[in-house]
């Protein structure tokens, strides 16, 4: 996967400024061993036997995990390269990417956060390589978040991206910090959304959308 560190610390400046940033202390630090070994202090004291060849390695396995996979979105030298093509066709009705696959924490409790997002845009100028909507949810999922945070760091992103006020992401999550603890209701789930340019301002596109990622 390939990389745009410049453009990473642009949408990260964006969402401070905007206030919808992940509350981070800039400390960010690839350390599996400091954290594999804080880890493991806490397999200990929650009883697990760490001589047992089953957990031994745990503590190693779930650091790895954190930084190179569940939490790769604290970094914004990992943001995705974001190809953006001149809209020459002058296309300027809506694209939507449905179903884009959502896995993240939940920062209260780390638990799982798993669902489905649809991204649509309205290009003016430019227009983004298909896959690249994927993998901007993707990067704001790996961090520990809230989702009601997390939809609006996608469409604050791609508003800036796209240069473009019609951007449209909606959002509907299973929550594990519901299902496997607390209430443990299996049942419920939760839908985010967020609207801007002629996604809310004309009833018409709205609907349309709605229809679409409801279909």
């Amino acid at each position: 996967m390939k990389y745009d560190a410049k453009l990473g610390q642009q949408v990260g400046k964006h969402l401070v400024e905007l206030g919808v940033e992940t509350p981070m202390n800039g400390g960010y630090e690839h350390n599996i061993d400091y954290v594999g070994t804080r880890f493991y202090e806490i397999m200990e004291k929650l009883g697990c036997d760490m001589e047992d060849d089953s957990m031994r390695d745990s503590p190693n396995r779930v650091a790895s995990m954190f930084f190179n996979e569940l939490f790769v979105g604290m970094d914004y030298k990992k943001f995705p390269r974001c190809t953006i093509f001149e809209n020459k066709m002058n296309f300027d009705s809506m694209v939507v990417q449905k179903s884009i696959i959502v896995k993240s924490v939940c920062e209260h409790h780390f638990q799982t956060i798993y669902g489905k997002c649809h991204v649509a845009y309205i290009p003016t100028g430019n227009v983004i390589g298909l896959s690249k909507l994927n993998r901007v949810v993707n990067f704001f999922a790996r961090r520990p978040q809230v989702q009601e945070r997390l939809t609006e760091q996608i469409y604050r992103a791609l508003q800036l991206i796209l240069d473009t006020d019609n951007v449209a992401v909606y959002m509907e999550c299973d929550h594990f910090c519901v299902k496997a603890r607390g209430v443990e209701d299996v049942n419920s789930s939760m839908v985010t959304s967020r609207l801007g340019g002629a996604f809310f301002d004309i009833p018409h596109a709205r609907a349309e959308f709605m229809s679409i990622v409801n279909d």
